[in-house]
């Protein structure tokens, strides 16, 4: 049995994603995914690919791909969803390992550390490593995925990670605040020497993706047609909004001004004091918003929905699709609403069909 999505539905993935960008689609985009087919071919023996197995270079990236091929053709693809590799896979940040940090995933997910802690920040560099053994593996199975799938499944961008975010992994997060303050210019300059080649990384891996990959995406999971990324800077939940000004917004915009469409990672409610610049950002499509462990679900935040919808900018929702009813209700409308859903007990596909034909799916 192969993966059950073909030409005609990549088709109306294309033209619904397309009015949705626009703002002209009137519903939101809501993906779901059952996986309940039986394969007619015995599960391969390589292990799926994850920050658990990222590290194990043994494995053929042919082997990696059959088996995630394996994986998808258990799924019904219902809504708007379609066949999607996360490259999460390789640790969220792997742009630091391709900057020279150890990529340590002993404890089952994928992490990075410096390799010289102590140096002072006057002596870090960031250059782009042509052979660097992490970026060779991403574009590896990159090219193995496009020669393999032919366009039926689409490869995200590997998530590369944020900017202070990447810093932080060769400083500790305690004296990179200390930098702030003490070596203003250090940071900026590192930022900088960052944004040039983590875009070199972004427009090398997608060389390798396309033109056969049907469209772009990254950890996200949002479709485009043109270049997308969705950005973030988890380490701004500990600076304020000047200092966000100082080290953060510019390079976000540089970046916004670079791909085509973004979207920002708004994570935790320390981060919500900048939440006024970003939708003031004209070039940033869309903000996902996360609660964070122990903020309650997703509908506790209705003033923050609402903020990000009468801004005009996109938003990324999760949680179940009797959730989606209130968040729609809290953000004041269902244009430019991604929703990702999951199915709670038994597949039952008549019914998941019912449930978002109430949005307007068909």
């Amino acid at each position: 049995m192969a993966i059950d999505f073909g030409p005609q539905r990549w088709e109306q993935v294309r033209k619904t994603s397309d009015l949705w960008w626009k703002g002209e689609l009137e519903r939101p985009l809501v993906e779901l995914k059952l996986n309940y087919r039986t394969p007619d071919r015995k599960c391969p023996d390589a292990p799926i690919l994850s920050q658990a197995t990222c590290a194990d270079l043994s494995i053929p990236v042919d082997d990696l791909v059959d088996r995630l091929d394996w994986e998808l053709s258990r799924v019904t693809f219902l809504g708007d969803s379609f066949p999607y590799i996360n490259m999460d896979c390789f640790g969220p940040g792997v742009g630091a390992a391709f900057a020279g940090a150890i990529l340590d995933n002993s404890s089952g997910h994928a992490w990075f550390r410096s390799p010289c802690p102590d140096r002072p920040i006057k002596d870090i560099h960031l250059e782009y490593d042509a052979n660097n053994v992490w970026l060779a593996r991403v574009m590896e199975f990159c090219a193995a995925a496009m020669k393999r799938w032919q366009g039926q499944v689409l490869v995200s961008m590997t998530d590369l990670g944020g900017n202070l975010d990447i810093l932080q992994t060769f400083l500790s997060a305690e004296q990179l605040l200390m930098e702030l303050y003490d070596n203003p210019q250090e940071v900026l300059r590192l930022l900088w020497e960052e944004h040039e080649i983590w875009h070199r990384w972004y427009q090398d891996i997608n060389i390798v993706l396309q033109p056969v990959n049907p469209g772009y995406s990254d950890w996200s999971g949002i479709y485009s047609d043109r270049p997308s990324y969705i950005l973030q800077c988890d380490f701004c939940y500990m600076i304020g909004p000047d200092m966000f000004a100082e080290f953060v917004r510019p390079e976000l915009e540089a970046t916004c001004a670079r791909i085509d469409r973004t979207f920002y990672h708004l994570d935790g409610k320390g981060q919500l004091p900048h939440l006024e610049q970003l939708m003031a950002m004209s070039d940033l499509d869309g903000i996902q918003w996360i609660c964070g462990t122990g903020s309650g679900p997703e509908e506790s935040w209705p003033n923050v929905r609402r903020k990000i919808g009468a801004s005009g900018k996109k938003a990324q929702t999760f949680g179940t699709l009797d959730t989606l009813h209130t968040l729609i209700a809290q953000a004041g409308t269902s244009r430019g609403i991604h929703h990702r859903t999951w199915w709670s007990g038994e597949p039952d596909v008549e019914l998941a069909r019912r449930k978002l034909a109430q949005f307007g799916i068909e």
